[in-house]
C-alpha cells in the first residue's frame, strides 16, 4: 500500500506540473499574441528640398550621415522615389491627403487645400482610429474652402493634432521666431535639433498613455536660406563634393528650351554653382543642414531604444522634392527631371527579418499617405491616388504601380508640363509655344535605366518609336484621369486642354 500510494503522489505531481506547464504556455501564448496584435508606432520624418544623392546609402561617399545610414541598412531604400509636385506646397497636400495635385488643387499659384480632401488626411484618419497623433515642423500649406491665404492653416489643422509644433508658411531656422516651438529655444536654438526634442515628448506622453502613436516631422532643413546649425559648423570643413555627371551648363543644351523659362536657370549662377569655389561652399553648407536633420532623428532613434519601443515602430523618412544644385546647369527644384523631382525613400519595419534591403519599383510620394494607413490596419479611401509601399517593405522585387506622373503647374507658364513614367521610361510634354522665341511644343522621352542622369532625349529617334508611343499612350491617359477626378476650380481645368497632345 505504501508503494502504491508512492507512485500516485508522483503521478499526482507530474499532472499538477503539467497543468501549470500548459496554463503559463498558455498565457504565454496569450501574450505573444497580445504583443502581435499591438499596433505599431508610426514616424514620418520628412526633409526639405533634399536630394535624392545625399546619402552614403545613394552612392555618395563624403556625405555624413550615420542615423540615416542605420535606418538604410535596417529597412528598404527606395532607388526610385519621386515627388508627384517638386515644390514644397503642393508636395506636403499630396502626402497627407494621398493625392495628386489637380485633385487637391493646392499650390502657390493656385490656392488652399479643401476641408474635403484634408477630412480623409491621414492624421485625420489615424486619430478617428485610436492613434495619438503629433506634427513638428513646416506644415506648408493653408486649410481653407475659401483661398483665405496663410494666415490661420497652422490653427486649422493644429486642432486635428494632439500634439502640434507646426508653423505656418516657410517657418524659421530660429527655434524661437516659431509660435508652438518657442519653448525649446534656451536649449535647442536652432529649429531642426528642437524638432527633435519636441518628437521625443510627444513620443514620452504616448508612452504614458499607452496608445499608439504617429509623429509627424517635416523639417525646413535643407531649405533655403542657408543657415545650417553652427554646432555642426565643423563638420564638412575642407571637404570636397564631387559633381554628377550631368553637372553644368552644357549637360542641358539638349533638354526642351522650356526648361530654360523658370528661376532654375539663373539660379545656377546666382546661387553659386557655377563656379568651382562657390560650388563647394555651397554643397557644405546643404549638406551640414542635412547632417543637423541626420543628427535631429538620431535623437529620436536613441529615445525609442530607451524606451523599448524601437522594436514595435516603423521609420518612413523621404523628402517633398529633389534639389539639382547644379545639375543641367540648373538651381532649385520644380521641373521633372531627376534631381528636381527624385528623392530618397527609407522605410523600416522592425518586425521584418531581412533587413538592408533595396527595390528599384516606381513609388512617389501620394504612396507614403496610404502606406501609414496600412501599417495602423486603417482602410485607405477609394479617393487616393497613392498605393501602399508595404507590400515592397516585405518583397523588395516586386511592383506597385505602372506608371506615375510629376505634374508641373507652378511658375512662368512657359515651364509647365505633365510627366508620365513607368518602370523604365520618363515621358514630358512642354505644351508651351512662343514663335518669336523660337520656342515650339516638345517632347521628351528619356531611358532612366540606361541613362539615369537624362543626357540624351530619344523622343526622336526611330527604335525607340514603339516605346515613345506606348508612353505617350500613358501620358494620354494620366490626361484623362486629370479630366475625369480633377478639382474644377483653382485654374486646374483649363490644363486638361493645354495638356492635350499636339505632336504625332
Amino acid at each position: 500500500m505504501k508503494v502504491k500510494l508512492r507512485n500516485n503522489k508522483v503521478m499526482f505531481k507530474n499532472v499538477l506540473f503539467l497543468i501549470v506547464t500548459l496554463s503559463l504556455f498558455g498565457l504565454q501564448s496569450c501574450d505573444s499574441q497580445i504583443k502581435e496584435e499591438k499596433k505599431p508606432n508610426i514616424i514620418f520624418f520628412f526633409t526639405d528640398d533634399q536630394s535624392y544623392d545625399t546619402q552614403r546609402d545613394f552612392g555618395n561617399k563624403v556625405t555624413k550621415t550615420p542615423n540615416l545610414d542605420v535606418l538604410a541598412d535596417n529597412g528598404v531604400v527606395f532607388s526610385r522615389h519621386y515627388n508627384t509636385t517638386a515644390i514644397c506646397m503642393a508636395s506636403r497636400a499630396n502626402v497627407m491627403t494621398g493625392q495628386f495635385e489637380y485633385k487637391t488643387g493646392c499650390n502657390f499659384d493656385h490656392g488652399s487645400l479643401g476641408t474635403k480632401q484634408w477630412s480623409t488626411s491621414y492624421p485625420v484618419l489615424l486619430r478617428e482610429a485610436g492613434y495619438r497623433v503629433g506634427f513638428a515642423g513646416k506644415f506648408g500649406f493653408s486649410i481653407s474652402d475659401t483661398n483665405e491665404g496663410w494666415g490661420e492653416e497652422g490653427e486649422v489643422a493644429k486642432h486635428d493634432f494632439d500634439f502640434w509644433g507646426g508653423g505656418s508658411h516657410q517657418t524659421s531656422y530660429k527655434t524661437i521666431e516659431n509660435k508652438y516651438m518657442a519653448k525649446y529655444a534656451a536649449e535647442y536654438p536652432h529649429s531642426t535639433r528642437a524638432y527633435g526634442a519636441a518628437s521625443i515628448d510627444f513620443i514620452n506622453e504616448s508612452v504614458e498613455k499607452d496608445e499608439p502613436f504617429c509623429m509627424s516631422v517635416y523639417f525646413k532643413a535643407p531649405h533655403r536660406p542657408v543657415e545650417p546649425d553652427p554646432m555642426f559648423d565643423d563638420v564638412y570643413k575642407d571637404v570636397v563634393f564631387d559633381k554628377l555627371p550631368n553637372y553644368g551648363r552644357e549637360a542641358g543644351e539638349h533638354l526642351a528650351k522650356q526648361s530654360r523659362m523658370g528661376r532654375q536657370y539663373p539660379r545656377f549662377v546666382e546661387w553659386g554653382y557655377s563656379e568651382e569655389d562657390t560650388y563647394q561652399e555651397a554643397l557644405r553648407k546643404y549638406n551640414q543642414l542635412i547632417y543637423g536633420v541626420d543628427y535631429s532623428i538620431g535623437m529620436v532613434l536613441e529615445q525609442l531604444k530607451k524606451l523599448n519601443i524601437d522594436d514595435n515602430t516603423i521609420i518612413i523618412f523621404s523628402s517633398d522634392n529633389g534639389y539639382f544644385n547644379g545639375s543641367h546647369g540648373l538651381g532649385s527644384k520644380v521641373l521633372p527631371y531627376e534631381e528636381g523631382a527624385r528623392t530618397p525613400l527609407i522605410i523600416v519595419d522592425p518586425r521584418q527579418n531581412d533587413k538592408g534591403q533595396r527595390t528599384s519599383a516606381l513609388t512617389g510620394n501620394v504612396d507614403i499617405t496610404a502606406t501609414i494607413l496600412d501599417y495602423a490596419g486603417v482602410a485607405i479611401p477609394s479617393i487616393y491616388d497613392g498605393k501602399s509601399i508595404r507590400p515592397l517593405v516585405e518583397n523588395p522585387k516586386g511592383n506597385i504601380r505602372p506608371s506615375l506622373p510629376i505634374i508641373q503647374v507652378w511658375g512662368p507658364k512657359a515651364t509647365h508640363c505633365l510627366t508620365v513614367m513607368d518602370d523604365k521610361y520618363k515621358y514630358i510634354y512642354w505644351y508651351y509655344k512662343d514663335e518669336s522665341k523660337n520656342i515650339y511644343p516638345t517632347e521628351e522621352l528619356f531611358d532612366i535605366v540606361n541613362d539615369p542622369y537624362e543626357m540624351k532625349n530619344i523622343a526622336s529617334e526611330s527604335k525607340y518609336r514603339s516605346e515613345l508611343i506606348k508612353m505617350r499612350k500613358l501620358y494620354d491617359k494620366q490626361l484623362e484621369h486629370w479630366k475625369k477626378e480633377g478639382v474644377k476650380y483653382n485654374g486646374y481645368k483649363k490644363y486638361v486642354s493645354l495638356f492635350e497632345r499636339k505632336l504625332n
